[in-house]
C-alpha cells in the first residue's frame, strides 16, 4: 500500500510540474508571438471558457460519458486548437481515458477495481456505508480528472478512446463535473 501512496504522490508531481511548465511556455510562446501578430499559433483568438455538467446517477461501475460533455459543452465546437480539463467534484467517483468500444473492458475494469480495492475491510472510515471507503481508494488510484485535447471543434481523441465515469458508490447519484475549455477559436 505504501508503494501505491509513493506512487500517487510521484503522479501528482508530475502533472503538477507539467502543467506548470506548458503554461509557462504557452504564455512565453503567447507573448513573442503578441509582440510580432494579434492572433494565435492557430490564427484565432485565445479564448476560456467553463461550466458545471451534472451527470445523471449511474450505478456502480465504469460508465462512457464523452457524448454526455460534448452535447453539455457546446462551446468545444468554436475551438480551432485548445484543451479541455474534466474535473470531477466527487471523492467516490474518478474519470478516466479508455475503451469506448467493447463494453466489457468497462465490466471487467469494475471487476478487477473491486479485486483490489475490496469491501469488507477493517476500514477506519466507515460511517457511510460499506461501500464508501473503497469508493475513496478506488478514486485516489484512478484521479479526478482528464484532459483532452480540441482539434477542429471536436475532442482530438484515439479511434477506441473515451471518457468514463468510475462510479464507486453503489448509490452514488448525480455526478458533477467541471469542464475548463482553453483554446483558439475558429
Amino acid at each position: 500500500m505504501q508503494i501505491k501512496v509513493i506512487f500517487l504522490f510521484i503522479k501528482l508531481y508530475i502533472v503538477f510540474w507539467l502543467s506548470f511548465a506548458a503554461e509557462n511556455f504557452f504564455e512565453e510562446k503567447h507573448h513573442r508571438e503578441e509582440s510580432c501578430s494579434r492572433t494565435s499559433m492557430s490564427g484565432g483568438q485565445s479564448v476560456w471558457y467553463q461550466k458545471e455538467v451534472a451527470l445523471p446517477s449511474k450505478k456502480r461501475g465504469c460508465h462512457l460519458v464523452t457524448d454526455d460533455l460534448t452535447q453539455n459543452v457546446p462551446e468545444i465546437e468554436h475551438i480551432k486548437v485548445g484543451l479541455a480539463h474534466v474535473h470531477i467534484k466527487h471523492t467516490s467517483a474518478s474519470l478516466a481515458l479508455n475503451e469506448n468500444w467493447d463494453p466489457d473492458v468497462r465490466v471487467d475494469t469494475e471487476m478487477m477495481l473491486n479485486k483490489i480495492v475490496p469491501e469488507g475491510q477493517n476500514y477506519l472510515h466507515s460511517c457511510e456505508g460499506p461501500d464508501d471507503m473503497p469508493a475513496h481508494i478506488k478514486a485516489a488510484l484512478i484521479g479526478s480528472s482528464v484532459t483532452i485535447p480540441i482539434t477542429d471543434g471536436k475532442f482530438n481523441l484515439g479511434t477506441w478512446q473515451g471518457v468514463w465515469l468510475c462510479e464507486h458508490r453503489n448509490h452514488g447519484g448525480s455526478r458533477k463535473v467541471v469542464v475548463t475549455v482553453q483554446g483558439a477559436k475558429k
